[in-house]
């Protein structure tokens, strides 16, 4: 039995120190994600400061944080079988993951996600999805997704139809052996991008929804966050909403549940959402009340944003034993 079953991107991440200048310079939109050729992915590499190389993307992120806090975790995604798919697999499985996926042979290179932090914590993306685009159905194991408590999908895998497909039927095997979807909407310029095709995949698979206030918000075409929240309230079972620094709510029927933030020193934000869905799916699927599911998921992005890169440093079972 699997706690957790993410789908997402296989991304290998490039994170680095920038100004705001630099951003500038190549027209780039701070605190976005965009999606680069290959030829603009080499151009801002060769630009970039010196960086730190590391396995990544939103989902992968979720599913290495979760297994550090103990749940049982594994990851379906596509990477090439080259020197970045190599490092993406080792990353992956030295974190506790399993990833049973086999590789793209003689297609795109594996993907990379070139990461411009900010002195404000601040990060912008600039992402080649190389053989990421090539996921769809026959990568879904239908067997695996039904031994899973949970099936993560993030948000950011979104854009090809192959990948929208392959959602479809990972939800579709997940409720017919009775367990539950999650999906983070990952990116609000994603959600602008596909909006109808993402309501009606909310409406009618998701049992779980993650998104921050941008996100939400964009969805639902709302100028407040209330009243995207009451729009998530109905679709959803369970929707786990993130507000920065004013903590988040969790919405489930009736009930609401304000959990109160963390206190961190902001570094650097990327892998906050990804953290916060990992901590709180692992407190959910290990039965606790929501409260606590929300106050661990708070403990896990506040570690993740207190550093550089997506990935813990500390010892997140310790952050476990607090919540119970």
């Amino acid at each position: 039995m699997i706690d957790i079953l993410g789908i997402g991107n296989a991304i290998v991440d490039v994170v680095a120190r920038a100004d705001d200048g630099f951003l500038s310079r190549h027209d780039m939109h701070k605190g976005a994600m965009i999606l680069v050729d290959a030829e603009r992915a080499e151009a801002v590499y060769a630009a970039m400061p010196p960086g730190v190389e590391s396995s990544g993307g939103s989902a992968a992120n979720t599913c290495a944080v979760a297994a550090g806090l103990g749940a049982r975790v594994a990851y379906i995604g596509k990477v090439a079988d080259d020197q970045l798919g190599g490092v993406f697999r080792h990353d992956i499985k030295a974190a506790g993951v399993d990833f049973p996926s086999s590789p793209l042979i003689g297609g795109a290179p594996t993907a990379r996600c070139l990461i411009l932090v900010t002195p404000d914590g601040q990060r912008t993306m600039n992402t080649f999805l190389g053989a990421c685009v090539t996921l769809g159905e026959a990568d879904v194991d239908a067997t695996l997704v039904a031994s899973a408590a949970v099936t993560y999908l993030e948000g950011y895998l979104f854009d090809p139809p192959e990948a929208q497909a392959a959602f479809r039927k990972a939800a579709a095997a997940a409720h017919a052996a009775g367990k539950q979807v999650a999906l983070s909407l990952s990116d609000a310029f994603c959600v602008h991008r596909h909006r109808a095709a993402f309501r009606d995949l909310v409406a009618g698979h998701v049992d779980i929804l993650f998104a921050n206030e941008t996100e939400i918000t964009a969805l639902y075409e709302e100028n407040t966050w209330e009243a995207a929240a009451e729009h998530a309230r109905r679709d959803v079972g369970l929707a786990a909403l993130t507000r920065g620094e004013g903590g988040s709510v969790v919405l489930r029927g009736g009930e609401t549940v304000v959990v109160a933030p963390e206190y961190a020193r902001i570094v650097d934000t990327t892998g906050a959402g990804d953290a916060y869905a990992a901590g709180f799916l692992t407190a959910l699927t290990a039965g606790l009340a929501l409260p606590a599911c929300g106050r661990l998921g708070s403990l896990a992005a506040a570690e993740v944003i207190g550093h550089y890169g997506a990935r813990p440093e500390a010892d997140l079972r310790a952050m476990r034993k607090l919540v119970g």
